[in-house]
C-alpha cells in the first residue's frame, strides 16, 4: 500500500531541526580533529576510544547491506531492536490521539513502548494456532492507526506467520507495517527484506543477538525505505551505537560461514530437544517452531517452572499469556544443556 509518511508523521517533527554533531559536519577519517571537545591525548585503555564514533555507522551499514542484499540507505542501526521500536512511536504516534495494533501473544516491548509514549493499543489476538486474522486487523484500523506490529517468527509461540496474510496487510493497512524478524535465521522462509522495494510501508527488524551470538553488544537492525530510515536517523541520539560495537560487528561480518554453522547446529539441537520431549508422558503439547526455542505445554506450568529453577535450569513461564496456558518457553541449548533440562524435567515430574 502506498503510504504518505509525511501524513503519518507527528506534525511538529516536520519542522524539527535535528541535532548536528561534529561528525555530521565533517565525516572524513583524516585530519586534525579539534571540533568535538575530545581528549587529544588518547584513551585510558589500550584501545583508541577517545574519538566519537560515526553517528550513522556508514562502514558497518555497507557491510551489512552486502549480506542482506539491500542498500545501506535502507538500514537503521539501533541499541537493540527496542530503540527502533521506540523511535517509531516517537516519530509517528501522537500521544493520546493515535493508536497501534498489536497481535497478542507477541513480543512485550511493543506494548511497553506504546504505554510509555501514551499511545492507544488495539489488540487483535492471533488465532489459537497463532496465526493472523487479517480481516479483523483491518476492521480495527482507522485514520489514527499508525503502526501494525507483526512478529514472525512469533515470540512466544515460535511459528512463522503465513506470508500471504502479511502481503494482504501490506497492501491494505493504512499505516506502517513492522515485521519483526528477530528469529528469521532459524526459519525456512526468506526475509521480507526482499520486498522492501515493493512495499514502501514495510519496515523489517532483525538482530545480531540470536544467530550471530552478539546479544551483549545490543545491535538491532531496521530495514525500510530510505525516506523512513531518514526519519529515524533524524530523531535518534547522535551517537547511539558505540565505536566498540561498530568495530566488533564489522569484524564479525566476514564470519557468515561460522554463523551458518551455528544455525545448523541450533536446528539440529531443536530437533533433538523436540524428539526427547515427545517421549515424556507429562509433556502435553509441543508447538511447532521456526525459532530457536520451543513452546511446551505441561500439566502444571508453575510447579514445573519452580521445580526447574530448584534444579538450576532456567526457562520462561508463559502460562499467563494468551493461548499459552500451561506453557513453558524453552530456548534451544547445547546437547549438554538439553540433557540437564531433561534430567531436571524427570526429577520434577516425579517429585
Amino acid at each position: 500500500m502506498k503510504v504518505d509518511l509525511a501524513s503519518l508523521l507527528r506534525p511538529h517533527l516536520l519542522k524539527l531541526k535535528p541535532y548536528t554533531s561534529a561528525r555530521d559536519e565533517y565525516s572524513g577519517s583524516e585530519g586534525v580533529f579539534l571540533d568535538a571537545n575530545e581528549n587529544p591525548f588518547g584513551s585510558i585503555t589500550q584501545e583508541d576510544h577517545n574519538r566519537y564514533p560515526d553517528p550513522y555507522q556508514s562502514v558497518l551499514k555497507e557491510g551489512i547491506a552486502k549480506i542482506k542484499g539491500c542498500n545501506p540507505s535502507q538500514i537503521f542501526l539501533g541499541n537493540g531492536s527496542d530503540e527502533a521500536i521506540d523511535l517509531l512511536f516517537r516519530a509517528f504516534c501522537n500521544p493520546g490521539k493515535d493508536n497501534v495494533i498489536l497481535l497478542p501473544p507477541t513480543y512485550g516491548m511493543y506494548e511497553v513502548s506504546a504505554s510509555s509514549n501514551d499511545v492507544e493499543v488495539r489488540n487483535i489476538p492471533l488465532t489459537p494456532s497463532f496465526q493472523l486474522e487479517p480481516e479483523k486487523i483491518l476492521a480495527a484500523a482507522d485514520g489514527q492507526s499508525k503502526i501494525l506490529f507483526v512478529c514472525s517468527p512469533n515470540n512466544p509461540s515460535g511459528n512463522q506467520m503465513k506470508r500471504d496474510d502479511i502481503y494482504f496487510l501490506l497492501d491494505r493497512f493504512p499505516g506502517i507495517v513492522v515485521v519483526d524478524e528477530a528469529y528469521i535465521d532459524f526459519s525456512s522462509e526468506p526475509s521480507l527484506i526482499q520486498a522492501l522495494d515493493k512495499y514502501p510501508n514495510l519496515l523489517v527488524m532483525q538482530t545480531f543477538s540470536k544467530a550471530w551470538g552478539l546479544a551483549s553488544l545490543r545491535l538491532g537492525m531496521a530495514f525500510s525505505s530510505p525516506e523512513l530510515i531518514g526519519i529515524l536517523n533524524q530523531i535518534k541520539p547522535p551517537y547511539n551505537i558505540s565505536g566498540l560495537t561498530q568495530d566488533t560487528v564489522l569484524a564479525a561480518l566476514p564470519n557468515k560461514g561460522k554463523v551458518e554453522k551455528f544455525i545448523q547446529k541450533i536446528l539440529e539441537e531443536r530437533t533433538f530437544l523436540h524428539q526427547e520431549l515427545e517421549k515424556m508422558p507429562y509433556i502435553l503439547h509441543i508447538h511447532p517452531s521456526d525459532a530457536n526455542f520451543l513452546l511446551v505445554q505441561v500439566p502444571d506450568a508453575n510447579r514445573f517452572y519452580k521445580g526447574l529453577i530448584e534444579e538450576k535450569v532456567i526457562v520462561r513461564n508463559r502460562s499467563t499469556v494468551l493461548h499459552c496456558e500451561g506453557c513453558l518457553r524453552i530456548t534451544v541449548g547445547t546437547r549438554e544443556e538439553t540433557h540437564a533440562l531433561l534430567q531436571a524435567f524427570e526429577k520434577v515430574a516425579h517429585s
